[in-house]
C-alpha cells in the first residue's frame, strides 16, 4: 500500500554522523547507545491519494572495537484511503478510493553487523566502513504495514574529515524479497551529505538520499534531509530533522526527533 513503509528506516545517516566517531576506537573499546524518536511523513507516494505515516523505532547499538552492530524494533501506524471498485455506467469495473483508514501495528525489524574501517587513509582523514542488513519482513502484509518478506542490504560508507566539518558519501544495493503476485526489483541505494560542529556539543547538517523504486512503473525516491543534533549531557543526545522528496514516490514532506542515550557503564574509553 505504501511504498515508503517498506523502504523506511533504510538509509537514514544522521546516527552514523553522530558515531563515526567509533570507528578510531581501540580494538578492546565498547561503545552501547539505546535510541528511539517518532517520525512522521506525508505524500501519494506515486498512488492519487495522501498517506500518512508515523514511524517510532527503538534501536539497540553496540559497537566493539571496529564491529559494529544494531537492532531496530520499529511501531508502524498508516492512515491511507481503502481502494474500492464500483461498476460503471458500461458495466466495468471502476477503481476509486474510500474512507481514510489507520492500520497499525509492529513494522519490519532490523539487525546490521557494521565493520569499521575497511579502509584506513589516517593522512588523508579518510574512511571507508562496510555495513550488511537484514530486514526480517515482521510487518503485517494483510494490513499494508510491509510486504512480509525479508530484505537484504550491503552499503559502503565513506567519511572525510576536516577541523570541523565532515563529507559522507554511501552507496549500496538492497536484494528484494519477492511477495505473492508482486514484482518487486532489487534496488541501489545512495546518499551523499556533509555535517559540520557547530560546537563541542552539537552537529548541524544536510544529506542527499536516492533510492531506485522495487516498482518498474514507480519514480525513483530522492528525498533531502536537514538535521540538527546535540547533546544535552553526559550520556543523552537530541536530534531533530525535517526532509522533503522531489519525486512522485517520495514523500511531500515529513520530520521527525530521536533521544538517545550512553550507557556508561558499558563504556571504556579515554
Amino acid at each position: 500500500m505504501n511504498k515508503r513503509a517498506i523502504e523506511l528506516f533504510a538509509a537514514l545517516g544522521t546516527a552514523t554522523l553522530l558515531t563515526v566517531g567509533v570507528a578510531s576506537a581501540e580494538p578492546n573499546d565498547t561503545f552501547v547507545r539505546l535510541s528511539t524518536g517518532v517520525e512522521y511523513a506525508s505524500g501519494t507516494f506515486g498512488g492519487t491519494e495522501d498517506i500518512d505515516d508515523l514511524y517510532v523505532p527503538v534501536t539497540a547499538s553496540a559497537d566493539v572495537g571496529r564491529l559494529g552492530f544494531r537492532l531496530t524494533v520499529p511501531y508502524l501506524s498508516i492512515r491511507a484511503p481503502t481502494e474500492v471498485t464500483e461498476i460503471g455506467d458500461d458495466g466495468q469495473p471502476v477503481a476509486g478510493s474510500g474512507p481514510r483508514i489507520t492500520e497499525s501495528g509492529l513494522g519490519d525489524i532490523i539487525a546490521g553487523i557494521t565493520f569499521y574501517e575497511i579502509i584506513d587513509n589516517r593522512r588523508l582523514d579518510l574512511f571507508v566502513d562496510v555495513t550488511g542488513t537484514v530486514k526480517f519482513g515482521t510487518a503485517d502484509e494483510d494490513k499494508g504495514l510491509g510486504t512480509g518478506e525479508n530484505d537484504y542490504s550491503l552499503r559502503f560508507d565513506a567519511y572525510k574529515f576536516f577541523d570541523r566539518a565532515i563529507l559522507m558519501g554511501s552507496v549500496g544495493y538492497k536484494f528484494r524479497g519477492e511477495p505473492a503476485g508482486v514484482e518487486l526489483d532489487d534496488v541501489l541505494l545512495g546518499s551523499v551529505g556533509g555535517a559540520y560542529e557547530v560546537s563541542a556539543d552539537t552537529l548541524v547538517g544536510f544529506y542527499y538520499d536516492y533510492r531506485q523504486s522495487a516498482l518498474a512503473e514507480s519514480d525513483d525516491i530522492q528525498e533531502l534531509t536537514g538535521f540538527a543534533s546535540t547533546r544535552i549531557s553526559e550520556n543523552w543526545s537530541i536530534e531533530v530533522y525535517a526532509f522533503a522528496g522531489f519525486t512522485d514516490s517520495s514523500p511531500d514532506w515529513g520530520g521527525g526527533i530521536s533521544l538517545s542515550t550512553d550507557f556508561q557503564s558499558f563504556r571504556h574509553r579515554t
